[in-house]
């Protein structure tokens, strides 16, 4: 099968295709799905995360849709059947999903949403997931099927990109009061996905902007996306007793020394997979109460052209890989 992998270095340079890589099977992954590969997803940066327990030659694409092949060799029932659609974040610690056969555990599956194709599946789950755990996890506010959070005001940085669109489409369906950071050309996206309000960062300073009433504009929960010296602002706009959530570096050495509120705490996290939490993404979608968005699509073979565009950043929702036809 042809399966892409990293060869030398964390670095795009090292990425080759191979045409006749090994196929996993079913007595190698006695507890897993296996499954046919139909699209899976980029990560700006993925090839320099660390791998403690990697395979000796990785394969990139954390996000997977494709079609089950089989069930898990383990006896009892199983949730899923060969046939079935289905997508799902994988786990860091095996090879991705930019090869044709790939596989799954039970625990990280969800069905396909109805209705989405398969490159628009494949951009939902690692970022989606962020974006919940960020919020619902570790930000602790109710996630949609548990109620609203009136009066709760979230934050969310670089509100155009992968994490950051699903950060303001779930806290807005969660009933919160969101604010949207983004760059002049994605005002109009960020306000089509329900931000309450958007601040175009060339024009206006978050920091002056919280500061003229810290009170009615401070918030509860910030999702950090960005780092920097924008997670560095984000600590002075919260809230009393707020969460500072960052996906993008620790937020407690970015703490200034001053200006912070009082209870204010710093969380930084690993998105994990979970399908069942995905499963509820699933039902907004089929609602079509939130949006998949895509970039851009490449075939297999194009994986140049696609981490290239990856790595020049300000891309709007996520650049795909088309496996399988």
């Amino acid at each position: 099968m042809r399966a892409l992998i990293r060869t030398g270095d964390k670095s795009p340079e090292t990425l080759t295709l191979d045409p006749n890589h090994p196929e996993p099977t079913p007595n190698d992954h006695p507890e897993c799905y296996i499954i046919r590969t139909k699209a899976c997803a980029l990560t700006r940066e993925e090839l320099t995360w660390a791998e403690p327990k990697g395979p000796d030659a990785p394969v990139p694409g954390l996000d997977l849709a494709g079609e089950i092949i089989s069930a898990p060799q383990s006896q009892g029932e199983h949730k899923f059947k060969p046939g079935d659609e289905v997508y799902a974040l994988t786990t860091f610690t095996w090879k991705g999903n930019a090869r044709d056969i790939t596989v799954a555990h039970e625990t990280e599956l969800a069905l396909k949403p109805e209705g989405l194709g398969w490159e628009e599946t494949a951009s939902v789950p690692l970022s989606a997931l962020s974006a919940y755990q960020g919020l619902f996890v570790h930000g602790a506010l109710k996630p949609p099927k548990e109620g609203k959070n009136t009066g709760k005001r979230v934050l969310i940085t670089a509100a155009s990109g992968g994490v950051g669109l699903w950060g303001v489409q779930l806290a807005h369906q969660a009933g919160a009061d969101v604010v949207g950071t983004c760059g002049t050309s994605n005002v109009d996206f960020v306000k089509s996905l329900g931000v309450d309000t958007v601040l175009d960062y060339r024009k206006v300073d978050l920091l002056e902007w919280v500061s003229v009433d810290r009170a009615a504009r401070g918030f509860d929960v910030v999702l950090d996306c960005i780092g920097g010296v924008t997670l560095t602002d984000a600590w002075k706009c919260a809230r009393e007793g707020a969460k500072v959530v960052s996906v993008a570096e620790p937020p407690n050495p970015k703490r200034p020394e001053d200006g912070v509120a009082e209870g204010v705490l710093g969380v930084w996290f690993i998105v994990e997979p979970n399908g069942a939490q995905l499963a509820e993404v699933t039902d907004l979608l089929e609602q079509k109460k939130c949006q998949a968005v895509v970039d851009s699509v490449y075939e297999l073979a194009q994986f140049e052209e696609a981490f290239k565009k990856l790595e020049e950043g300000h891309a709007k929702g996520k650049i795909i890989l088309k496996v399988g036809a």
